[in-house]
């Protein structure tokens, strides 16, 4: 574990393994500890490099608010942090899919491949109306919830049921002392009031460089279906195509695939 200041703000990564490297980001709130289900079955085959981003996890308070290309070079300054020169396989679940295909489209010579987790898909995004006023209603909220104690008071709760309602079966498996340390925070609901706020302005970003940048690594989508609707796993299916990739099914899972079918992540990070 190791803290590296980006851009003012501390980060916390780890790595653990040995082999051929790949990055894992998490999904919208989400930490480090979330992928310790993955790490001790990959880390024989790879060097895995973690991060929280701004607010999440461990890391320290986010100065701006998330823009994709932002996340994009956070991916690119934590690799120069821990000395990765050479092509790296990006694995993004759910919001950090976005960041990982735009991170595999702008810095192709640092890609070996992308694997997108039961990534967020957005066929024809929109974006804001009034994205001034959304932002500071978003910052003005959270600063009264964190001053009213709503961190401290109902962080953790919230999170176990978040990864309940995420999870095909199972709770949380993370301690008590993480989950508190993570979520029990002010700077965690500023991260994450933030990174929903700009998720569409995000979504929006991609669809634009989708037409102007093209993506030219080996492309991976690892669609959760629980065996109920098949409307996301076929959104799933065209977004593989889309990007010229393979898809795999990780059944029965729910969003949070790395929870219920940690095995699935890795055969599909070592099959790409």
């Amino acid at each position: 574990m190791t803290f590296v200041r980006i851009l003012g703000v501390p980060h916390h990564i780890r790595v653990d393994g040995t082999g051929p490297v790949c990055v894992l980001s998490g999904g919208l709130g989400m930490a480090w500890f979330d992928w310790d289900p993955v790490v001790p079955l990959l880390a024989p085959h790879r060097t895995v490099v973690r991060f929280d981003r701004p607010g999440l996890g461990l890391s320290g308070h986010a100065r701006a608010w998330p823009t994709l290309i932002g996340e994009t070079e956070r991916i690119a300054r934590v690799l120069d942090a821990v000395g990765v020169g050479t092509p790296a396989t990006v694995v993004g679940h759910s919001l950090a899919g976005f960041h990982c295909e735009a991170f595999a489209r702008l810095f192709p010579e640092r890609t070996a491949g992308l694997v997108l987790v039961d990534s967020s898909v957005e066929e024809a995004p929109r974006g804001r109306r009034a994205p001034e006023f959304s932002d500071a209603c978003t910052w003005v909220g959270g600063t009264v919830l964190a001053a009213a104690g709503v961190p401290r008071l109902l962080g953790p709760l919230l999170r176990r049921t978040a990864v309940r309602v995420g999870r095909h079966s199972g709770g949380d498996p993370a301690s008590d002392d993480l989950v508190r340390g993570a979520y029990s925070t002010s700077r965690f609901l500023h991260a994450v009031l933030g990174e929903n706020a700009r998720y569409r302005d995000q979504a929006v970003e991609l669809a634009s460089l989708r037409g102007r940048v093209p993506l030219d690594s080996p492309v991976m989508v690892l669609a959760a279906y629980d065996g109920g609707s098949r409307g996301w796993l076929d959104r799933q299916r065209v977004l593989a195509e889309l990007l010229g990739g393979a898809l795999r099914v990780s059944a029965p899972a729910g969003h949070l695939v790395m929870l219920d079918r940690p095995q699935d992540v890795v055969d599909a990070i070592l099959g790409t």
